[in-house]
């Protein structure tokens, strides 16, 4: 049938011998490139889309070109451009869904990677598939979708760089996810996957283009946890975007999109019977969380993302998965995984976990119940290898939890009722099960990690080994297990959690050397020789015995230092104990290890070296070939002068902190200083208000002087007429002006001497001024006499004048007695009318003008209180200025002293960094290395010595 179809095709008649393939092909070829009607050409291409699966080769080499120049050309027909875009899929794309053997795969891929490389011969290839892939139509899009998929497979790589460079190619590719179309987006999905493989330029790009608000929509509303593979797709994505990517990374969590992370790990009561899918489904989600605190991240960023899933419940909703029943083993295992990675190294974090409890009867703490598993044989290896991860990301820089872990072995703590973290370490390390007590050994030396300590504490544990015998302590315990010969993990595990217990702690180091069969124990081992799987055993032996003369203090007569280099030298030999030495770092196993945190073995007998002990290994290496090489006399040397840099480091601290002291009190006398400098600002403004209420009392009296002079000139004339209509004597009333006239003067005098007292107020507050900025106390004590004695002249004064007041009120009084006298003297009527019309006149007169006295008078008196007031105010600001200088004389004498004992103190240095040049010195002569970062921090102690004595003289310039 489908050789007649393409006779009908071809024109060709049914009779005669039947076309090859490949002829077939090449006449297909022929109609697409020379026929003009487009049925024709949609017909042949249709043919060469049924025929390029079977004839893949055939058609790839013939077809692609014409292929490609329909796609340029046929824009506008939708059909023939599907056909076009199929047919390229068919012959690009390998299929793995068939059957094949290994042979004819690896022919199907190379004759992918062959026609790949064909079709981006031309880079304009892609660029015309991208422009194909805003057709709307589905017979264009999806297959377009599909070929940039197989190309993103063949060459990832080569396609990328396209796509990068091509204007918005990848905002393109990102409209797939918003096509309505579910099929088109499941394998836009899919082209995302291929185009974000290892390019963090495009991850940006796919990242700022919202990528991460749409995926998260596309979970949510296939059912999270619960839905199908889109979710699965939709997460692979996610974890392209946000693996080994800070930039994108810190933008997830920018965005707030931790927070949406948290509904994904809802778990109910029920956890029985979850299909495949959502096992697949929630172990990509927790993998996802682990991208954003994998420990290879940047530490800070690492650590946000660990407070922001503690604040949102992300971490909580974890820890109830942890607990949870019926959870399957792998997700559990992963699920430990990951919330060890969100506590590694967080406080808030390590110290929720701790407060987890497990919902049993009685409840236990979480990680009880996790050392449970840990220390039990029949658990799944990588079960217990996840506890074991998420038990050292608790105390990985945790002293407060690793202090808890070791009081739970302290005979003071341990409560006999209940399982503590204590006693399942310690059954797990004496068990029979090897691998046990290679986890518990291990999980102990982490309690002891960079905690002297908590290893000087776990000196104290004593263990009962059997009825009838006396305790002996953890620590030879664990030595005596050595000694039995146990299984190598055992005795590797062991000896980790004795390098890591004694290293930096010499304490623990004369505990160790003062069993007596240690050290033979230990040479024995080391001089052996022994097969290839004990060699790892020698090898961990000699680091043991390097600790032990590397930090020993020399505190055991029998195994001080010289004493046991020469054990060495006489049992083992130098040469060959550095070589045992040198085992360690040499095994495989060492090097994967050293690799990252986690603890990922293939096989539980592979299971011989931690992360952290291998960053000790390679502290410890170098110094302990030094140590053994050393000789006696070096070594007193090095003793010698480790001490004398010692004292002279120890009298440098001291000068230090003396100089900081003296710095500190300065500081304080410079702010006392500049809190008497505020203060005599605020004097000086309030001798401004004084000077200003000064002159609101001159303003009035001026006012009350003009007042006086008014009153005076209508006192004389009603006292005139008086005088005429009553006949007073001539001689009264020119007394009266004359009275009147020595008033006036006497207000002139006034009004001078108030002008004065202004102009002694200004002497002062400048006189103040002048003391506040040269501290010259003796002219400033006269200026204040003077003006005292000036402003007690001046109350002399008003009081003076007071009186003379007083005395006009008293003889204007007697002017209205004598008035009235006058009026009762008889007359007749109408002189008696008009002089009872006279005397009204005078008599309202006088009573105004006593009224008006009697307002003056309160006047004065306010004016008196006022003067009494300035006084008071000049007084105290005369004795602060006083206190002031005399402050500021002290302060100078004592920043003077400061300075001369400072200036002491400085030679002192000087004179000991000479020493201690000198000193280095001899250690760089004698073979020494001396250590540089400690070069520069004392250099630049003493610029920072230097500049902070410039400062000094500045300041002092400054104030002079």
């Amino acid at each position: 049938m489908t050789m007649n179809f393409f006779r009908g095709v071809m024109g060709g008649q049914p009779a005669g011998p039947q076309p090859t393939g490949a002829e077939t092909i090449h006449k297909l070829c022929d109609r697409v490139a020379s026929s003009t009607l487009l049925e024709d050409r949609r017909d042949a291409v249709r043919a060469l889309k049924s025929l390029s699966k079977k004839y893949r080769l055939e058609v790839g080499t013939q077809a692609m070109d014409h292929l490609v120049h329909i796609l340029q050309t046929d824009r506008s027909d939708s059909e023939i451009l599907g056909y076009a875009l199929d047919t390229l899929y068919n012959i690009i794309c390998n299929d793995e869904e068939e059957e094949q053997d290994e042979n004819a795969q690896k022919q199907d891929e190379d004759l992918g990677v062959l026609f790949t490389d064909k079709f981006l011969g031309d880079s304009e290839n892609v660029t015309l598939l991208l422009t194909l892939l805003e057709e709307f139509d589905f017979h264009v899009r999806w297959p377009g979708v599909k070929l940039l998929t197989a190309l993103l497979k063949n060459q990832c790589n080569q396609v990328q760089g396209v796509i990068l460079v091509s204007p918005m190619g990848v905002s393109r590719l990102m409209d797939l996810l918003a096509d309505s179309r579910e099929v088109i987006r499941n394998d836009g999905l899919l082209l995302l996957q291929q185009l974000t493989k290892g390019n963090a330029a495009i991850q940006k790009i796919v990242a700022f283009e919202n990528a991460f608000e749409r995926l998260l929509d596309i979970i949510t509303e296939e059912g999270s946890s619960d839905g199908g593979i889109v979710v699965e797709d939709c997460l692979l994505l996610l974890v392209n975007l946000l693996k080994n990517n800070s930039s994108n990374q810190n933008f997830f969590k920018e965005g707030s999109y931790i927070q949406r992370m948290k509904p994904w790990f809802e778990v109910g009561d029920d956890n029985s019977g979850w299909s495949a899918q959502k096992v697949t489904n929630l172990h990509l989600m927790l993998q996802l969380v682990r991208v954003m605190v994998s420990p290879v991240n940047s530490p800070g960023a690492t650590s946000s993302c660990q407070k922001s899933m503690y604040q949102c419940g992300l971490l909580q909703q974890l820890c109830t998965i942890l607990m949870a029943t019926g959870v399957p083993a792998d997700i559990l295992t992963e699920t430990i995984n990951t919330v060890s990675e969100v506590i590694r190294g967080s406080q808030i974090n390590q110290d929720y976990f701790a407060s987890v409890n497990a919902p049993s009867n009685p409840p236990r703490p979480a990680i009880v119940v996790l050392l449970m598993s840990m220390v039990n044989e029949r658990q799944p290896f990588v079960l217990r290898c996840a506890v074991l991860y998420c038990f050292q990301c608790f105390l990985y820089k945790n002293q407060k939890g690793q202090g808890e872990i070791v009081a739970t072995l302290l005979p003071s703590t341990i409560d006999a009722n209940s399982i503590s973290a204590g006693q399942l370490l310690c059954g797990g390390l004496f068990s029979a099960d090897s691998l046990s007590n290679w986890c518990a050994a291990v999980a102990l030396a982490h309690a002891l990690q960079d905690n002297l300590t908590q290893k000087e504490q776990l000196l104290r544990v004593q263990l009962a080994t059997s009825l009838g015998k006396p305790p002996v302590s953890l620590l030879q315990q664990c030595t005596n297990i050595l000694s039995q010969g146990s299984k190598v993990q055992t005795r590797v595990g062991l000896l980790m959690l004795l390098c890591t217990w004694i290293s930096n702690c010499p304490i623990a180091v004369t505990h160790f050397l003062h069993n007596q069969e240690n050290v033979p124990f230990l040479t024995g081992q080391i001089s052996e020789n022994l097969g290839e799987d004990e060699r790892l055993v020698q090898g961990l032996c000699a680091l043991l015995l390097g600790i032990c003369i590397y930090y020993n203090d020399n505190s055991l007569e029998n195994y001080t230092k010289d004493k046991l280099k020469q054990l060495i030298e006489k049992r083992i030999g130098k040469e060959n104990f550095v070589e045992k030495l040198g085992f360690v770092t040499k095994h495989e196993l060492y090097s994967r290890a050293a690799q990252k945190p986690q603890p990922v073995f293939p096989s539980p007998e592979q299971m011989l070296f931690d992360h952290e002990f291998t960053k000790l290994v390679k502290e410890l290496e170098g110094v302990i070939t030094k140590a053994v090489h050393k000789t006696s006399e070096e070594e007193k040397k090095e003793e010698e002068v480790k001490k004398t840099l010692e004292q002279h480091d120890s009298i440098v601290i001291q000068y230090k902190d003396l100089i900081r002291d003296q710095d500190t009190q300065i500081q304080e006398l410079r702010e006392q200083v500049s809190t008497l400098s505020l203060n005599s600002e605020q004097m000086q403004n309030q001798i401004a208000q004084q000077q200003s209420q000064i002159q609101q009392h001159k303003d009035q009296y001026n006012i009350l002087k003009l007042k006086l002079g008014k009153d005076s000139q209508g006192l004389s004339s009603s006292q005139g007429e008086g005088t005429h209509v009553n006949g007073l004597h001539s001689e009264e009333l020119s007394q009266l002006r004359e009275e009147v006239e020595e008033l006036r003067r006497q207000h002139a005098l006034q009004h001078t001497q108030l002008s004065d007292k202004d102009s002694l107020i200004n002497t002062l507050r400048c006189g103040a001024a002048a003391a506040a900025q040269t501290a010259e106390g003796g002219a400033g004590g006269s200026d204040n006499t003077e003006l005292l004695r000036e402003v007690e002249s001046l109350r002399s004064r008003v009081q003076a004048q007071c009186a003379e007041i007083s005395q006009l009120q008293t003889e204007r009084q007697e002017l209205i007695r004598r008035a009235e006298a006058v009026s009762s003297v008889p007359a007749s009527s109408s002189e008696s009318s008009a002089d009872t019309v006279t005397v009204s006149e005078l008599e309202s007169r006088l009573a105004a003008q006593t009224t008006e006295a009697e307002r003056l008078k309160e006047e004065c008196r306010g004016l008196r209180e006022g003067h009494a007031g300035l006084e008071q105010q000049l007084a105290s600001a005369t004795s602060t200025v006083a206190i002031e200088q005399t402050e500021k004389t002290k302060l100078q004498q004592e920043v003077q002293e400061s300075k001369k004992e400072q200036d002491d103190l400085l030679m002192l240095l000087a004179d000991q960094d000479q020493k201690i040049l000198n000193l280095k010195q001899r250690l760089r002569d004698l073979g020494e290395t001396i250590d540089e970062d400690e070069d520069e921090l004392d250099a630049r102690d003493q610029f920072c010595e230097d500049d902070d004595d410039d400062n000094e003289e500045e300041d002092e310039e400054n104030n002079d």
